[in-house]
């Protein structure tokens, strides 16, 4: 089962089959994801065929960790299957 956790936290879980791997990245359906350890950002970033990602950083037990997951709430139609699927990095632990 398809997990993401920082700071002592699991912050995302799905299963296998609910999970989207693109580019080696693990994109979890927004009904897997613990909102309450979101905080949205402004920041944005553009994949040449995903299109614009928005942000999310993370607070947990009191420690933030900025811009540490991404989302496309607007895809391309090549990545239509990811719209909205959060994805994590920067020392958040995702395990396949």
């Amino acid at each position: 089962m398809p997990t993401a956790s920082w700071n002592g936290v699991v912050i995302a879980e799905a299963k296998d089959d609910e999970v989207e791997i693109v580019e080696n990245n693990v994109y979890f359906p927004p009904s897997s994801v613990k909102t309450e350890y979101l905080q949205a950002s402004a920041h944005t970033s553009r994949c040449p065929w995903k299109g614009l990602a928005s942000y999310y950083s993370l607070n947990v037990n009191g420690k933030l960790n900025e811009n540490a997951a991404w989302y496309y709430p607007e895809p391309s139609e090549k990545a239509a299957q990811i719209k909205d699927h959060v994805a994590f990095w920067r020392g958040v632990d995702v395990q396949r």
